[in-house]
């Protein structure tokens, strides 16, 4: 799936959250299946000799669920969903004692992460989940179904929109067979439960969906499943064996077609905004701009790498006293005066709005780069703020 490889190049979190997500699912299968005579799970996941039920096994998923939630906080969702589930196909007070091991595992893992975020920000979370919680709060207006199309549509550009069919037949099957079997539904439930959480809670799709493309992994692979069992099903009667087959061959051509055409094309122009934009005017800023003078920046991951300065977050990530002020240009621009910003480095979009305090902008450079003006965007720009408008901005 390109979603995914454009995750592995992106140098960011998403693909070890979205291979733990698969592991807590698989931890998850193995305890059900564990010492039964044959699994009623249709995909073999026992190991001979496994203690599905041991107090290992209990801290391994502990340890791994903890895991999970340091690379992202929203990963204590499928940690619950699966808590849940388990206590759905397997109700005893063993399930109960294995629970609480894990748990246990889980805290202990994850205690020093909440500590540290507690000492520094004085909650449980980074203040990155404010700012972008900030950035996201005009698109609360709408209503909960229109958020949700929005976090789902980056995700059906490619040969998972064509294994809808195949989910539906995997949770079909499921539902068909005994209560165990039921905790392979949780393949699908995940990728559902995250699309919604982040339609509720962050409905930014951004760079391709990235917030949600770990939903991906397991919506395939229920999709593949479900698509296999539908080739089996068919392959006695003419037309559903023709529909099933042209359905399988049109999906896997379609993952190679998104690769190596559309997703390898958005990849390429994603890298050369960031090049032309971002990385261009850190290094004009490392070359032109003194190391003592004060910045306020939009985006600041070039910045921080290839120019490093003294910065005023005006996007909140590193500046949390940002958060609370965002939307108030006027008191905005009198927190970069009052902290003594010199530099403002943005796109024309990401300026704050006209205010009465506001200062005039002298430009003083401008990337030109070709890439972010293609795709409908502007050139990242840096500017001089002159707080007493004595110079002669044009």
């Amino acid at each position: 799936a390109w979603h995914l490889i454009w995750a592995a190049a992106s140098g960011m979190e998403t693909p070890i959250f979205a291979m733990f997500t698969l592991l807590l699912i698989w931890l998850a299968l193995r305890q059900v299946t564990a010492n039964q005579p044959s699994s009623p799970v249709p995909f073999s996941l026992k190991e001979k000799g496994f203690r599905g039920s041991g107090l290992l096994s209990a801290v391994s998923f502990g340890a791994a669920a903890a895991l999970t939630t340091l690379t992202r906080p929203e990963g204590v969702l499928l940690v619950g969903m699966i808590g849940v589930t388990l206590l759905i196909v397997r109700p005893s007070a063993k399930t109960l004692v294995w629970g609480m091991a894990a748990g246990i595992a889980f805290g202990i893992v994850l205690a020093p992460y909440l500590i540290l975020n507690y000492n520094l920000t004085g909650g449980l979370l980074p203040n990155t989940a404010a700012a972008k919680r900030m950035y996201a709060t005009p698109l609360f207006a709408q209503d909960l179904l229109w958020r949700f199309n929005v976090m789902l549509t980056p995700l059906l550009a490619g040969g998972q929109l064509l294994l809808i069919p195949g989910v539906i037949a995997f949770i079909v099957m499921l539902v068909r067979r005994d209560r165990a079997a039921l905790i392979g539904l949780l393949l699908p439930a995940w990728a559902f439960g995250l699309i919604l959480l982040y339609a509720v809670t962050l409905p930014l799709n951004f760079q391709h969906g990235r917030y949600v493309i770990p939903a991906l992994p397991a919506w395939i692979t229920a999709g593949v499943i479900g698509t296999a069992w539908l080739l089996r099903w068919s392959s006695g009667a003419l037309l559903p064996r023709v529909v099933s087959r042209v359905l399988a061959i049109s999906a896997a051509l379609l993952f190679v077609w998104f690769v190596f055409g559309i997703g390898l094309t958005a990849h390429v122009l994603d890298v050369t905004i960031i090049e032309e934009e971002m990385v261009t005017a850190a290094h004009w800023l490392a070359e032109n701009v003194p190391p003592a003078d004060l910045l306020a920046v939009n985006d600041i991951g070039a910045v921080g790498y290839f120019a490093s300065r003294p910065i005023l977050d005006i996007a909140g990530l590193v500046t949390p006293e940002v958060i609370p002020i965002k939307y108030d240009n006027a008191a905005l621009w009198t927190f970069l005066q009052e902290n003594g910003a010199l530099y403002l480095m943005a796109m024309a979009d990401q300026i704050p709005g006209a205010a009465d305090n506001m200062p005039a902008l002298c430009s003083v450079f401008s990337t030109g780069g070709t890439a972010a003006v293609r795709a409908g965007g502007t050139n990242m720009t840096i500017y001089l703020l002159d707080w007493d408008h004595a110079l002669p901005c044009p």
